[in-house]
């Protein structure tokens, strides 16, 4: 399966924002696009203006990088919000938002999109019981969440749970944090989602 494996904080600095690819360290004063504001690459600072297109093209890009998923994924979630009734940007951004990586990360359970992933595909986590390794997985309500009884894997959910006490649970799920488990109540809505994404110009993009 195709993943980025470079440079997560120049991701953020190409999107002009914190996509929160690093966890807590996007918070600290070591997020590098609080101390450089400006694209990487030596020419950044003389780049032409962006054109229209570019602006619908870097909102697609900063979605999928958020979610950590390609092109090829993208294409398939877009088709599938497409087939849904309702509003097709608001589906597409619900469908990204049962992703199972994200509700471990949105539970706390993990100290990153790319920890939360990584503890999915080494089978640290079930679904309603069943040992799930798909991070792609998409949760339903009434879905529980949960580590695996092993030592090692409680450790580790604690220790996250630890650091990101301060975080908000978003409403659409129902986290314990004493059974380590997260029930997913609701489908998530488009003010649930707390990314500043305008999906909007992403439709317009993709259905071109």
């Amino acid at each position: 399966m195709s993943r980025y494996i470079g440079n997560k904080c120049k991701l953020c600095r190409r999107e002009g924002m914190k996509l929160f690819l690093k966890g807590q360290r996007c918070f600290s004063e070591k997020c590098a696009v609080s101390r450089r504001d400006y694209p990487p690459g030596v020419h950044a600072q003389k780049r032409a203006k962006i054109t229209d297109y570019g602006v619908r093209v870097r909102e697609k890009q900063k979605l999928k990088r958020i979610y950590g998923v390609v092109e090829r994924q993208f294409s398939l979630y877009f088709k599938e919000a497409e087939r849904l009734k309702g509003n097709t940007g608001e589906s597409l951004m619900s469908l990204l938002e049962r992703r199972l990586d994200n509700v471990v990360l949105a539970s706390g359970f993990a100290l990153s999109r790319n920890h939360a992933r990584q503890l999915i595909n080494h089978g640290h986590f079930t679904v309603n019981g069943k040992w799930v390794d798909v991070v792609s997985y998409s949760v339903r309500p009434g879905d529980v969440v949960a580590p695996r009884q092993k030592e090692n894997t409680r450790k580790m959910v604690n220790e996250a749970q630890e650091v990101n006490k301060s975080q908000t649970v978003p409403a659409w799920l129902e986290v314990n944090r004493n059974t380590l488990t997260s029930r997913v109540v609701a489908i998530p809505k488009r003010e649930d989602v707390p990314h500043p994404i305008q999906e909007q110009l992403i439709i317009e993009l993709c259905s071109k």
